[in-house]
């Protein structure tokens, strides 16, 4: 069979430090910014001209965590609770022949920092570090297909989980000036319930931890609610 060899033009810059706690689509949390920084070679305004005209760009990345696990003729979509097996090719599952991912992103402003040329970006669902392979405009006329059929995943994925803080919480989110919407970005996250699908049958008060941006946040499930108790900001 035929190989191919892609270069990387550029890793993501995400809030999501781990896998965990990553949306399963992308735009379904606004709030989630990030960059894509282009790598030297393509460090050139040239190759991004006219790309502030589109609101929402494809990019193409690699599951670069995964790759090295090989791949499943099969796989057990979490939309259908982990319980359902369906063809691979028929899932957006990581575990693929090849490791490439497909997510469309909004484009919020070109950017020079540091002499690194980058795309700043929102409603990601992509883990930090992420290669990125290719960048392409999104075309509504011809992506935006209002009749098409979503099979298992029709409709935007929801639940009737609830979101509180403790006050200390609380008060930490309202003093961070790098990230204003923290608290709500935070509240969006934990009702999409980003548990494993198998722990969600369970009863009783359940406690987790995850990474945001430079945060470790601690909560606490019981049912259908999320409590924040802590959060920290890692060291630099």
């Amino acid at each position: 069979m035929a190989a191919y060899q892609f270069n990387v033009v550029g890793y993501i810059q995400s809030p999501y430090k781990q896998k965990f706690a990553i949306p399963r689509q992308p735009g379904l949390i606004a709030e989630a910014t990030g960059y894509l920084v282009l790598e030297n070679e393509y460090n050139d305004e040239a190759i991004l001209r006219g790309i502030d005209s589109f609101s929402h760009l494809w990019l193409l990345f690699v599951f670069h965590e995964t790759a090295d696990k090989g791949w499943s003729p099969m796989v057990r979509p979490p939309r259908l609770g982990g319980n359902a097996r369906k063809g691979v090719f028929a899932t957006r599952a990581t575990f693929r022949p090849n490791p490439i991912g497909l997510s469309v992103v909004k484009l919020d402003g070109v950017e020079r920092k540091n002499g690194k040329l980058m795309l700043k970006i929102s409603g990601i669902d992509l883990l930090d570090g992420t290669p990125v392979i290719d960048i392409k405009p999104y075309l509504p006329y011809s992506d935006a297909l209002p009749n098409a059929a979503g099979g298992f995943a029709d409709a935007a994925p929801s639940t009737a989980m609830t979101v509180s803080f403790t006050e200390t919480a609380s008060i930490f989110c309202q003093q961070q000036i790098q990230y204003p919407d923290l608290q709500l970005f935070i509240e969006k996250v934990l009702k999409q319930d980003p548990r494993p699908s198998y722990k969600k049958q369970r009863d009783g008060e359940q406690s987790y931890g995850m990474t945001l941006y430079n945060y470790n946040i601690k909560w606490t499930v019981n049912g259908e609610h999320n409590h924040v108790t802590e959060i920290h900001q890692l060291p630099e």
